[in-house]
């Protein structure tokens, strides 16, 4: 019997060595010697005695038996050889007793090559086994700036803490949110910790270096027994229904990348109490946006509005939209816009739309949804009851609960305010604030006498460093002495926010950027950019956005029909409306207490802004460490503005850490923090 299974691994070789040389690869086993470049080795680490998953064992250590084998372990030498017959041996074993002798293997880059034990492999991996016992050695490469060394840091990082060594990331940071999706779910998930202990490894001598003794450091586990449990259920029902899918012909997209994106979209909790039959389900919803994924789609910012092609056809298809059958729209605010200035200024929007569509457009709103269940439950409630088509969630904390319910309902539109979101089922829009904040900067570096500008912002998030950032470059090109000084009301408690204004007072300040525009339920002159005089703060200028304005024109392309192929080359890809000063999304208010040749000049600029002729990012830049960010006669890359973590050098202050901030900023800055 175990001859005959010979003779069918050895046809699966076969199988394999055709299909290699047919397509121009090494038709063998890889050899860890021949990968490993000589000087890349930062040191070898004993692992001990470890469950290694089969399928991440995928060659050998040296070219000894490396040709017995096809590249996918199945044997390739002649029946009645002396080799067939052992693993023959080892077939009827495993058969009748199952192979339980540990094999030697060294681990590079979470993959694993065989020392001692290739033919037990081999049994095993046709058998379809899942994993094999193994004493392990891993070798560490030397940090470099190769993405792929940088993950595989980061997963040695991940397995110390929780022990998993199955799910593979090619991504910077996955390993972070994963554990980050795993640390929220209540029921499943959560931390503790536990202490290291160091123990001596009983068989020491079967380690991968063969030497005769040697002592284990146990995982400092961050995840409990029953949470390992759970996780590799999952991840195994996941990963039979991605594969059932055809997920394995995604090459740039890991059975791990996609397993992320859906507890991202679900819940860990969800995922783990999820059948095979409901994980099939929910891959089929998400597809397209695995595709994205495996596509490497880059987020497509759009600059400027595109432009409002009408044709027959689309006249013909897209709704009628008028009094009797208008347009209905939705925006979710997470409290009362009259107790924000930033929820102001999107009612501003809103109201704005109302009036300039009329009876063809119904807007509601919804006030107070700010968890993601609430979100999630005023959704399904506008959808299902009130048969709402568009939706914007108006703050980067309800993106994820935008995300999973537009792939609940894939009619329906949603958008969410903010930046750098890379899924394909919602698309996201902020404005180009930082035009507007250079501009003021210059103003307010022509009007101090003291050289010291105070500028309070509120989260460390995309966009907020490029307006600290063009504010202060602003204010340099008019005043090359000036300094911004800069705070933060996140990493302050409600009750100590006076204590920046203390602060202002005691460092000569005479000019601060404060909150964009008033809050209607606080009578304070503390917004936009105000002089500080003995009768209390002078406003001079207001960096204004106009959300109206990028409202109309979205809604125009909705109700043309050409909502989902005026923007993307492809209508896959991820779209983020980023508009400016061009598109009228923001603007700048002077005071006419500015003199008049400053307002001029500052017109002058904003013109060019306007043609495109003039950028704030132009040209050479430093950032408080020295480091020039920016050349000579180039404009900087709209990526590297919207990620900006550093501060250019006239600015005095840091971006605060996780752990500087205020509780309640917490989750939005990991959630879309620099």
């Amino acid at each position: 019997m175990s001859f005959e299974l010979y003779e069918k691994a050895k046809k699966l070789g076969a199988k394999a060595y055709k299909r290699a040389v047919s397509d121009g690869q090494y038709p063998y086993l890889p050899v860890l010697d021949d990968i490993i470049e000589k000087d890349s080795i930062a040191s070898e680490v004993n692992l001990g005695l470890v469950d290694i998953p089969l399928s991440r064992v995928v060659g050998t250590s040296n070219a000894g038996r490396t040709q017995a084998f096809a590249s996918n372990f199945m044997p390739l030498m002649r029946n009645g050889s002396e080799f067939a017959s052992k693993w023959s041996m080892l077939c009827d074993a495993h058969v009748d007793e199952g192979i339980r002798d540990a094999i030697k293997v060294y681990e590079y880059l979470n993959y694993y090559y065989v020392v001692e034990g290739n033919k037990r492999v081999s049994v095993l991996k046709f058998f379809g086994a899942d994993s094999i016992p193994a004493f392990v050695t891993r070798k560490v490469p030397k940090l470099t700036d190769d993405e792929l060394i940088r993950v595989y840091y980061e997963y040695m990082d991940f397995n110390k803490k929780t022990g998993v060594n199955y799910i593979r990331f090619t991504h910077e940071g996955e390993y972070k949110r994963l554990m980050e999706q795993v640390k929220i779910a209540p029921k499943h998930g959560g931390e503790f910790e536990e202490e290291e202990t160091i123990s001596e490894l009983i068989n020491a001598n079967d380690t991968a270096e063969g030497i005769s003794s040697a002592i284990r450091t146990d995982l400092t586990k961050i995840w409990s027994d029953d949470t390992l449990l759970e996780m590799k259920a999952a991840y195994k029902r996941f990963e039979k229904a991605f594969r059932v899918k055809g997920g394995v012909s995604l090459e740039d997209v890991s059975t791990g990348d996609a397993f992320l994106a859906f507890i991202e979209v679900k819940g860990f909790d969800e995922v783990c109490e999820m059948s095979l039959e409901e994980i099939q389900a929910g891959i089929a919803a998400m597809w397209e946006e695995f595709l994205v994924i495996n596509e490497k789609y880059e987020v497509e910012v759009s600059l400027t509005p595109p432009e409002e092609k009408k044709n027959v056809l689309t006249s013909i298809l897209s709704p009628n939209y008028s009094a009797t059958k208008p347009l209905k729209i939705a925006f979710i605010y997470d409290g009362d816009p009259s107790e924000s200035d930033w929820r102001y200024s999107h009612e501003l929007g809103r109201n704005y739309i109302k009036e300039v569509y009329g009876e063809k457009l119904v807007s509601l709103k919804i006030t107070g949804a700010s968890t993601e269940e609430e979100i999630i439950r005023a959704i399904d409630d506008l959808v299902e009851n009130q048969g709402v088509e568009v939706i914007f969630t108006i703050n980067a904390q309800a993106v994820n609960a935008s995300l999973k319910c537009a792939i609940k309902y894939p009619s329906v539109k949603i958008l969410n305010c903010s930046l750098n979101t890379s899924h394909r089922y919602i698309r996201t829009y902020d404005a180009r604030l930082y035009e507007a904040k250079f501009l003021s900067g210059m103003i307010a570096g022509s009007l101090t006498k003291t050289d010291k500008i105070g500028y309070i912002a509120d989260y460390p998030i995309y966009g907020v460093i490029a307006n600290i950032n063009a504010f202060a470059i602003g204010a340099r090109m008019v005043n090359p002495n000036v300094n911004v000084y800069l705070d933060w009301t996140s990493t302050r408690r409600i009750d100590e926010k006076s204590d920046i204004y203390d602060s202002i007072r005691d460092k000569g300040i005479d000019i601060i950027s404060d909150q964009d525009m008033i809050t209607p339920s606080r009578a304070s002159r503390k917004f936009g950019l105000y002089k500080l005089t003995s009768n209390g703060p002078e406003n001079v200028t207001m960096s204004v956005y106009n959300w109206g304005k990028l409202y109309e024109r979205i809604i125009n392309l909705i109700m043309q029909g050409t909502y989902s192929s005026a923007d993307a080359d492809s209508e896959s890809k991820p779209i983020n409306y980023w508009w400016g000063l061009s598109a009228g999304v923001v603007d700048i208010i002077i005071s006419e207490k500015v003199p008049a040749d400053t307002r001029r000049l500052v017109n002058i600029i904003k013109d060019l802004i306007v043609e495109d002729r003039f950028s704030p990012f132009w040209g050479e830049i430093y950032s408080q460490d020295g480091k020039l960010r920016s050349e000579e006669g180039v404009d900087m890359e709209v990526d590297d503005i919207i990620k900006m973590n550093w501060l250019v050098e006239n600015v005095i202050g840091d971006i605060p850490t996780i752990d500087e901030l205020d509780e309640s900023a917490k989750e939005l800055v990991e959630m879309k923090g620099v």
